[in-house]
């Protein structure tokens, strides 16, 4: 199984088993992505931890597998392998949970786009990223091309995108491609206490969150302050947003797992 999947309180872990192949996305793997979103695409779970197994956490795309196919052949499983981690990507964006990420060594291609789809992104101080795709004729696919201008500025991600090169992940940080970069032998550890705080939150209200900043970045302002009004007068008339200030008021730490659905 090329994406192993585990629910456990709330937490769901979605690992990338191709640790020998650098986590390259294939057909089956991208198949498998999205299963692993569908399965994340419910109420039970509150937060997402997705890893890579092994050296790197992905490579890109699969190129052995797509050297075996030419012309339409290609064309048409080219279109499979995005289309479905492209509605992989879709079902993470568009659920409450927040997802965090954790990169090591390689990140390439696609899987710079899994990691800068990702709310909160821990990079491994020996990782390094680099877009890869005109270095061989390609163009981005997985999101590359709208996450990489929003995090970095349309200049610098035609800087990347063009030229290929490679930034180590201390440079990662400071462009804001990722979060923070931690010690390799800490990355694990640092991404389970992120995601599991995170599990622990106000879920829907990290929600609402998640999709006020990615509306926020194309709406006008008049419309994103009408929606900022509707979400943050839903969130305080909500369970957790009646245990949040009630916490606040009495001087203790909310406890918004009250207001979830048991898992």
């Amino acid at each position: 199984m090329r994406v192993g999947i585990e629910i456990e309180d709330g937490l769901a872990r979605v690992t990338l088993r191709r640790g020998e192949a650098g986590n390259a996305i294939d057909l089956e793997m991208a198949r498998g992505l999205l299963d692993a979103a569908r399965a994340c695409a419910t109420e039970s779970v509150r937060a997402v931890l997705l890893t890579g197994e092994g050296k790197s956490f992905c490579v890109g795309g699969d190129l052995g597998e797509f050297s075996r196919l030419s012309g339409e052949a290609l064309e048409k499983h080219l279109i499979a392998v995005t289309g479905a981690l492209h509605e992989a990507l879709r079902t993470f964006a568009a659920g409450d949970a927040p997802v965090v990420a954790a990169v090591q060594g390689a990140v390439a291609g696609a899987g710079i786009g899994l990691a800068a789809s990702a709310d909160v992104t821990l990079a491994a101080d020996n990782a390094s990223f680099t877009t890869a795709y005109t270095g061989i004729g390609y163009s981005p696919d997985a999101g590359v091309s709208w996450f990489l201008p929003r995090l970095v500025g349309p200049k610098r991600a035609l800087d990347l995108l063009l030229t290929n090169r490679r930034s180590k992940a201390a440079e990662a940080e400071a462009i804001g491609l990722v979060s923070r970069v931690v010690a390799p032998d800490r990355l694990t550890a640092e991404a389970v206490r992120t995601a599991e705080t995170l599990c622990g939150g106000p879920t829907a209200a990290f929600g609402a969150t998640r999709r006020l900043v990615a509306t926020g970045l194309t709406s006008d302002l008049g419309t994103h302050l009408d929606r900022e009004a509707h979400a943050i007068a839903a969130a305080a008339a909500s369970a957790a947003g009646r245990e949040g200030v009630a916490a606040f008021l009495g001087k203790r730490a909310p406890d918004f797992t009250r207001a979830a659905p048991s898992t």
